[in-house]
């Protein structure tokens, strides 16, 4: 089985300013004339981390990674304004120009992968292949899978967590209800809010259970973007045009090389999104991994992946 590539430093580092509200944090590793990948990462609001330049042979790749708008090192951070998925694909874009990159092999994970759907499918030319992990779609059963009913009959004793900040007359629509307490301007609410939020994703995020990884996505400054951006474009349906945009305009990218990777325990982004995704698009390799849940790190995905990325490479 394979493990990730060792750890790596950046070549160089920079912000680039894409709006009068934002300003993005990009960085690059790995061989600066090897073939250009982009690694989107998850939330929306996670920020990147060192070990997402790991997924990719250093020799062979020259790796770009970049926080998005309100995470990790961006400016400003946690803020929502001019923050939609349609700026993110525009500010995809602008990132490439600025890196004078024609065509690149575009990597996503969870809503990552949805990013990196809504990029190909808008700028279809400059894509090489895609990489796709842990699918979502951003559609309305998917939401309220996991934050209404569903979900919470396997984690019962986590979604009691959940529930707990919200009074129970506004506990039937809890996107809305959270909403509310991560934009007030009560910040001890606001705090409380972001860590249950974040804390019953990172609970089920894995087959077995990280605390690690539970304690990383509770810190107070990465629970509230975490919280506040995905809160934030959940509510507003990840600004598709459709309840099933991306795989309405699937067609647009079926000519391109791309690998569907999906564990078939995944709790937070359920198998069948990929399994729906796979028959909209029979063209792309599809791999279904048997003993994992959602996270990138698990033994089986990670294997997967950097089988991807060694292919394309």
């Amino acid at each position: 089985m394979r493990i990730r590539y060792p750890a790596i430093s950046p070549n160089q580092t920079g912000f680039l300013q894409v709006s009068k509200e934002h300003s993005l944090y990009w960085e690059e590793s790995g061989n600066p004339k090897g073939k250009p990948v982009l690694f989107l990462h998850g939330g929306p609001g996670a920020g990147t981390d060192p070990s997402h330049r790991c997924f990719f042979d250093p020799k062979k790749y020259r790796i770009i990674l970049f926080d998005q708008r309100g995470t990790g090192k961006s400016l400003p951070h946690s803020s929502l304004v001019e923050n939609t998925t349609w700026d993110l694909v525009s500010d995809i874009e602008k990132l490439r120009e600025h890196l004078h990159i024609s065509k690149w092999v575009v990597f996503g994970g969870s809503w990552g992968s949805t990013l990196a759907l809504a990029y190909a499918e808008t700028h279809p030319a400059p894509v090489l292949a895609l990489i796709l992990r842990g699918i979502f779609l951003g559609r309305k059963k998917e939401l309220d899978w996991f934050y209404q009913f569903g979900a919470h009959h396997l984690f019962p004793d986590e979604f009691e967590k959940f529930l707990a900040p919200i009074p129970k007359g506004e506990q039937g629509h809890l996107i809305e209800a959270y909403s509310k307490r991560l934009t007030s301007k009560d910040l001890e609410e606001r705090k409380k809010a972001a860590k249950a939020w974040s804390g019953w994703e990172a609970a089920t995020l894995r087959l077995i259970y990280d605390p690690v990884l539970f304690s990383q996505f509770t810190e107070d400054n990465k629970a509230d973007s975490i919280a506040r951006i995905e809160c934030h474009y959940f509510l507003n349906r990840c600004f598709f045009k459709t309840d099933n945009w991306l795989i309405e305009n699937v067609h647009k990218v079926r000519h391109i090389p791309a690998v569907i990777i999906h564990g078939r325990y995944d709790i937070i982004c359920p198998f069948e999104n990929a399994w729906e995704l796979h028959k909209a698009w029979p063209e792309a390799a599809f791999e279904v991994i048997k003993d994992a849940g959602h996270a990138a790190g698990e033994p089986g995905i990670a294997d997967a992946l950097i089988r991807a990325t060694d292919r394309f490479g």
